[in-house]
C-alpha cells in the first residue's frame, strides 16, 4: 500500500440538534483530511482548526502533502516527525501542529482499516471496559427554569453528567460577574440549584471559557473565590477559569482549592503542555486529539499528566471525526477519567460516526470498528457545502460573531 494523495474537505452544517446549543450557535464548520492510497482504503481525520479558521487549513495540508505521497503507514510516528520538523520554524505549537493533528489522525485511521483494528488497539489497547461521559451544555440559560429544562433534556438523553458555562445567558442579555464575591455567590448558588435538581449522583462540571472570553477574563483572585465557593457542591471539575497565558496563576489556583481545576483544550504539542504539567497547573488535563498535535502527542500528554499523579478528561467540540479521535485516545490512555460528548449532535457528527459510538447507562463503550470508525461519503459532502466565513470567532469591535 502506498499513499497517492492527501486532500482537505471543508464542510458547513448545523452546529447541533440540541435546541439549547442552537440558541447560541446555529452552524459549525469542519475540516477533514482524506488520505488516498493505491488500494480502496481511504484514511479520514479531522483538525479542530476547521471549527475556527477553516480557510487556513487547505494550504497547510498541501504544504505537508509531499512528505506523505509515496509512503506507507508502517511508521506513523516517523511520518509525524518529518512533518513536524519540516515546519520547525512555525509548527512547534499553534496552527501548524493543529492541522498536522488532522493529517496524523487520518494516517491512524488508514492503518486501522488496513489491519482491521480499532485505532485504540494500535495506540496500546483499551485500558477500560467503559468510560463515563458528560453532555456539553454550552451557556447557562437563565432564568433558572430554563436551566432546569436544559438539564432535564440532557438527562433524558441518558447522560449522567453535564457541563454548563459560568455566568448566564438570558433571552435578552448576558451576565458575567466581574468581582470576586459577586462571582462566587452567583456560581455557588447556580451549582447548588443544579445539584438539587440533578441529584447527588450526577457528574456536574462548569466551564469558565476564560481563554475565549473577550468581554472579561477572570483574575486569579476571582477564580479562587469561585472555586472555593464551589467546594461544598462536589463539582467534578471547574474548567479553564483562567487565560492560558497564565500557567503560574493556574498552579496557584490548584493549590488554593479542593475543587478540581481542569484545562488544556487550547494547548498544542507536548512542548507547550510541559510548561503547564511541570508546575501542576491542572488537576485534570484536557487534551484534544484533534487539536493537541496528534494522537501520538495526546498519548505523550496523558503520560506527562500521569507522571504528576494527574488525570485527563478529553475535550471534544469538533465534528464527528474529532469526537472519535478523542474517544479512541481516551480509551488508550490509562489515566482518563471522563469523556466529553456533544449531545444531540447534528449531521456532521452522526453521518460520519454512523452508529460507531455506543453509550450505555451514561458510559461510552470501547469502539470496535476498524480505524476510527468513521465514514465521509460524497452524499455528506454534497449535503453540507462549505460556507466561507462560517468558522467560529470571538466577537470584538470590528468582527462580530454571527450564529
Amino acid at each position: 500500500m502506498k499513499i497517492t494523495d492527501v486532500r482537505t474537505v471543508l464542510l458547513t452544517g448545523p452546529c447541533s440538534n440540541d435546541p439549547y446549543i442552537l440558541e447560541a450557535r446555529q452552524r459549525r464548520s469542519a475540516a477533514f483530511i482524506e488520505i488516498f492510497t493505491d488500494t480502496n482504503h481511504v484514511g479520514i481525520g479531522e483538525t479542530y482548526a476547521g471549527y475556527f479558521c477553516p480557510e487556513a487549513v487547505p494550504a497547510i495540508v498541501d504544504f505537508f502533502k509531499p512528505i506523505l505521497v509515496g509512503q506507507t503507514v508502517d511508521d506513523i510516528p516517523e511520518l509525524w516527525q518529518r512533518m513536524y520538523q519540516c515546519g520547525n520554524f512555525w509548527c512547534r505549537v499553534g496552527l501548524g501542529v493543529i492541522v498536522l493533528n488532522g493529517i496524523e489522525a487520518a494516517l491512524w485511521d488508514l492503518k486501522g482499516k488496513l489491519l482491521g483494528q480499532p485505532v485504540h488497539v494500535l495506540l496500546g489497547g483499551a485500558k477500560f471496559d467503559r468510560l463515563p461521559c458528560y453532555a456539553t451544555g454550552g451557556p447557562s440559560l437563565y432564568p433558572k427554569e430554563r436551566l432546569a429544562k436544559k438539564m432535564d433534556f440532557y438527562l433524558s438523553l441518558g447522560f449522567r453528567g453535564l457541563k454548563v458555562g459560568t455566568g448566564a445567558r438570558y433571552p435578552d442579555r448576558r451576565y458575567q460577574a466581574k468581582e470576586a464575591t459577586e462571582a462566587a455567590d452567583f456560581e455557588s448558588e447556580k451549582v447548588a440549584f443544579m445539584r438539587n435538581h440533578c441529584g447527588s449522583d450526577a457528574w456536574l462540571m462548569m466551564d469558565g471559557h476564560m481563554g475565549n472570553n473577550h468581554v472579561f477574563t477572570w483574575t486569579v483572585e476571582i477564580a479562587t473565590a469561585v472555586a472555593k465557593a464551589l467546594e461544598p457542591h462536589n463539582l467534578f471539575f471547574l474548567e479553564e477559569p483562567l487565560h492560558y497565558t497564565d500557567p503560574w496563576g493556574y498552579a496557584e489556583l490548584c493549590r488554593a482549592t479542593t475543587t478540581p481545576i481542569a484545562g488544556g483544550e487550547c494547548l498544542t504539542a507536548a512542548y507547550e503542555w510541559r510548561v503547564f504539567a511541570d508546575q501542576d497547573s491542572f488537576d485534570i488535563g484536557q487534551p484534544d486529539a484533534s487539536f493537541t498535535g496528534g494522537l501520538g502527542e495526546f498519548m505523550k500528554v496523558a503520560k506527562m499528566m500521569e507522571a504528576r499523579g494527574r488525570k485527563i478528561a478529553t475535550h471534544a467540540w469538533g465534528a464527528g471525526a474529532s469526537l472519535m479521535q478523542n474517544i479512541h485516545a481516551g480509551f488508550a490512555a490509562p489515566n482518563t477519567c471522563m469523556l466529553e460528548i456533544p449531545p444531540a449532535y447534528g449531521g456532521l457528527h452522526s453521518e460520519l460516526i454512523d452508529g460507531g459510538l455506543v453509550i450505555k447507562d451514561g458510559y461510552v463503550l470501547p469502539p470496535d470498528r476498524p480505524g476510527l470508525g468513521i465514514v465521509l461519503t460524497e452524499e455528506t459532502k454534497r449535503r453540507y457545502p462549505f460556507v466561507p466565513g462560517s468558522g467560529e470567532f470571538n466577537s470584538v469591535p470590528g468582527k462580530i460573531l454571527t450564529p
